[in-house]
Parts: structure tokens; sequence; C-alpha cells
């Protein structure tokens, strides 16, 4: 089996979507991150600003979370668009459509998104969760121009939402150790993370291979 998807899922804070990024350059595959929101504007045919928010109708913690959860960046708040059909249920549906999509296509890196929940039954999808201590997160928040007062808010809201979120959709703990082939601390560096996920994926590639000579 050879590997032709990585999902990576992180812990707010934890610089995650950097190191996705700097992975797929060292692959030379599509990092998809925040392009996310225009492919499923695309799919579901709306304004690209209705598929960064739900319905203002829809359960307010739902709408909440799913912002939370499904967007990669650091900043929470982002430009409100309306529409009567876009909710947070459908935006599931599609995101689950364009995440199987994404991984069809192959050669790619995703970032979050319940990314890692979606594929789970794919062979050909290597799955990592980074991590970090707590006052190392907050640093790399700090770095954005965050107060250490808001660092710290956003450290600790943020993952309790995604968990909250994972729990609704998926009736599963977020995160779900089983899930992934690699956990890995990013106080270590961003460069030990990505070396450490090369070296994973090359060693299971390597194991399939001989287990099916």
């Amino acid at each position: 089996m050879v590997f032709r998807a990585i999902t990576v899922e992180r812990e707010y804070g934890s610089g995650g979507a950097n190191i996705a990024r700097r992975l797929s350059e060292k692959l030379g595959w599509k990092l998809w991150d925040q392009n996310i929101t225009a492919e499923i504007a695309r799919v579901a045919n709306v304004d690209p600003k209705a598929a960064r928010i739900c319905d203002e109708r829809v359960d307010s913690l739902l709408s909440r979370l799913f912002r939370v959860y499904a967007r990669g960046s650091y900043e929470r708040s982002l430009p409100v668009g309306e529409t009567k059909a876009f909710n947070t249920d459908r935006m599931f549906a599609i995101l689950h459509r364009v995440i199987e999509s994404i991984a069809d296509q192959g050669n790619c890196v995703i970032v979050g998104r319940g990314s890692p929940y979606f594929l789970r039954n794919r062979p050909d999808v290597f799955r990592i969760f980074v991590y970090a201590p707590l006052e190392e997160k907050i640093r790399r928040v700090m770095a954005l121009g965050k107060s250490e007062k808001e660092a710290r808010q956003l450290v600790e809201e943020i993952d309790r939402e995604r968990a909250t979120f994972i729990r609704h959709y998926f009736n599963s703990e977020w995160p779900h150790r089983p899930l992934y082939h690699l956990m890995v601390n990013s106080a270590y560096g961003d460069e030990h993370v990505i070396d450490t996920a090369l070296h994973g994926i090359a060693e299971l590639e390597r194991r399939f291979a001989t287990e099916t000579v």
C-alpha cells in the first residue's frame, strides 16, 4: 500500500497548519487548508461567504462549533454571510463529499476539517495528530499578535469546542487516539514533526510492501 493522502489534525496553537504546509512542500503535494472553503462553496453552488458560516437560524452552538472546527486559521471572526439553505447539517454533508473527493485525487495534505474521521476507513491515508504543551501553544498564538490572556482563552476554548463538535457529528472523542498513525509533540520543533512523519510513512509503506511479497 502506498499512501496517497495525509491528514493533519492538530490542537489549536500547536502549529499543525504550518507543519502541514511545509510537509506538502517537501512532498510536492497539494495543500488543502483554506481552499477547502472555496471548494465547499463550489460544490454547494453558494456564495463563498455562506460556506464560511452557518445559517444563524440553526442552533447557535452548533453553528459556532462548525465555524471553529471547519476552519484552519487562527482567527475565529469571519464575515457573516446570509443564506436560508446553507446550514450546519448541509455543510457537514458537503464537507464529507469534498474531503472524500480530495482524497480520491491523491497527492494531498489535508488540514483538519474532520478529515481523519471522514477518511478513517481508507488504507491509503496517513493520519497525523499534532499536539503541544499548553505554554508552547500559548507562545505560538501570542506570536500572531494575541495577548497572553487572549491566547490562553483561545487555546482552551477552541479545542473544547472541537471536541464537542466531534462528539456531536461522529459520536467519538477528540482526539480519538486509535485513529492516528502518528501523534507527535511539536514542542521539539516543526522540522522534527515533519521528519518523524516522513519516516513513519516510509516505514509503513516498507512494511506493506514486505508483507505483500
